[in-house]
């Protein structure tokens, strides 16, 4: 391959309270690009990553995008994590023409014609969870969050949830996304004690999400009679935390490693063949790694590397992921995905309770959402 790289630009930190899960993404987007360079590149073109380290900072994934952009003339991001790193990302991306593409679960209520999301809505995620939980466990709920506006927003959701199922909220508590500390999580194992919940319905992100875990275990709870319900806790935080505080509880995604399908295992032996064979894949990773490939595709389709032609060949566009097929919804720039409830076991896998049995059109406005109404969901207890 002679000509010139197509350059773009990588939101993935290294150091913060969310640097294991935005490894995880950018290792997703490194081998989407060694498996796209290896076949060829794009019409003859390699895939080059320019990489960033915005610490886990809001603030610094703005900065470090009109820096690519000014400097070195880059025009397609991937990565960002948090909902609050997104929304520092995104008047930067539309001010320039961008676009980003972004791998993570996220609470909706946005668009922007230069992103592309390709992480869960709530419809993917806390609708199916919400429901199996109450469901299977019961219906007094406390709720426990990372304060931004992921936790938030979602609690809102729930709540709505719990409402319509005749639920009880026990309380809803939000500690520091960085400085949250194990006692902090202690008294709210205190508290959950004493209100005795049905389950534990967990926000929590990053690097305190081991307080979490680690205080429910010291509490001496039970994860077969009263779980946390995440949807923020994936493999990378279980291998992160350690194998037995996540043994038992409960997450929902749009896949999991132990998904079963000949694609996703073909995926992880190369992954770890390029990685190393302790590797973890989790829900963000295959996200970033589809959503190269989805790039490539539209690149190709556009014939043109121009950021209006690409999204346009971007809206509609299919791939055959991991997780099974996903499209970009050519209305709202999210993505159709699956939907899976797994429960971590030993290993630090999910067992899958509950798949919907085809990619669910994404609904990022909630609009007047059928809370209590799975039919649409097509799925299957397992």
């Amino acid at each position: 391959m002679v000509d010139q790289a197509i350059r773009i630009g990588g939101l993935f930190s290294d150091t913060g309270v969310t640097a294991a899960a935005e490894g995880s993404t950018r290792r997703g987007a490194q081998f989407a690009i060694a498996q796209i360079n290896a076949a060829g590149g794009v019409g003859g073109r390699p895939l080059e990553l320019v990489t960033r380290n915005p610490d886990s900072t809001p603030a610094l994934y703005a900065m470090h995008v009109e820096s690519l952009i000014r400097e070195e003339n880059l025009r397609f991001f991937f990565g960002c994590y948090t909902s609050a790193t997104r929304k520092a990302a995104l008047p930067v991306v539309e001010r320039y023409d961008a676009l980003l593409l972004y791998p993570v679960y996220y609470e909706g209520f946005e668009y922007s014609r230069n992103i592309i999301y390709t992480g869960a809505t709530p419809n993917h995620n806390a609708v199916p969870l919400g429901n199996y939980m109450l469901d299977h466990f019961g219906k007094r709920v406390l709720m426990i969050g990372s304060e931004y506006v992921y936790p938030y927003e979602t609690n809102r959701l729930m709540s709505d949830l719990l409402y319509e199922r005749g639920g009880i909220k026990l309380g809803e508590y939000y500690l520091s996304l960085k400085n949250a500390r194990p006692e902090d999580f202690a008294r709210l194992m205190a508290k959950a004690r004493e209100l005795k919940p049905s389950f534990i319905f967990s926000t929590v992100v990053g690097a305190t999400m081991g307080h979490l875990y680690q205080a429910y275990a010291d509490a001496g709870f039970d994860p077969a009679v009263m779980p946390i319900a995440s949807l923020t806790t994936s493999e990378t935080d279980i291998k992160q935390m350690g194998l037995h505080l996540g043994a038992g509880h409960i997450s929902a995604a749009t896949y999991f490693q132990s998904v079963d399908t000949a694609i996703n295992r073909q995926c992880i032996a190369h992954y770890r063949e390029l990685f190393g064979q302790d590797q973890v894949t989790d829900r963000c990773w295959e996200a970033a790694y589809f959503q190269v490939h989805l790039l490539a595709k539209a690149i190709l389709r556009a014939g043109s590397t121009e950021v209006a032609a690409v999204v346009r060949a971007m809206r509609g566009l299919e791939f055959d992921a991991p997780q099974g097929r996903v499209r970009i919804d050519a209305d709202n720039h999210h993505t159709y995905l699956f939907s899976r409830i797994g429960r971590a076991n030993a290993e630090g896998q999910f067992d899958i309770l509950y798949e919907s049995q085809s990619a669910l059109r994404p609904d990022p406005y909630a609009i007047a959402p059928r809370l209590n109404d799975w039919s649409s969901n097509t799925g299957r207890a397992l």
